[in-house]
């Protein structure tokens, strides 16, 4: 007799099935589990993955809060596979590849992030 085995969280694919705007510089993602991702813009443009803005060999964020305009657009969104998307920034940054992994670790909705952590300010307004 051959047994299956169960279907885990982390065997499934998580995926985005919906982008909204939630309110100004706010994203909205609703995940294939149901899920309803929060996401201030400049969040994701803080917490950016690439090799420009996260040294590569010892993980240290090389980006400080005011490298980051207050206000940050997000200019266009693409898909990279079926793992992540990919962001334009009105800042001209667009090499970060945000993984959905990574997504679902940065939302920012009272569930995921009932204390919402003081984000860092910015001298610069644009």
């Amino acid at each position: 007799m051959i047994r299956e085995k169960p279907v885990a969280m982390a065997d499934t694919q998580l995926e985005p099935k919906d982008l909204s705007w939630l309110d100004k510089g706010v994203l909205g993602i609703e995940w294939s589990d149901g899920h309803h991702g929060v996401y201030p813009v400049r969040h994701l443009r803080l917490h950016c993955p690439c090799a420009a803005c996260v040294d590569e060999w010892s993980g240290v964020r090389r980006l400080k809060s005011d490298d980051v305009p207050l206000l940050i657009m997000l200019q266009d969104i693409e898909p990279v596979g079926r793992y992540a998307l990919q962001f334009k920034w009105s800042d001209g940054h667009d090499t970060g590849i945000y993984s959905y992994k990574l997504l679902r670790e940065l939302c920012q909705c009272d569930l995921c992030q009932p204390v919402k952590p003081e984000e860092p300010k910015s001298r610069r307004l644009l």
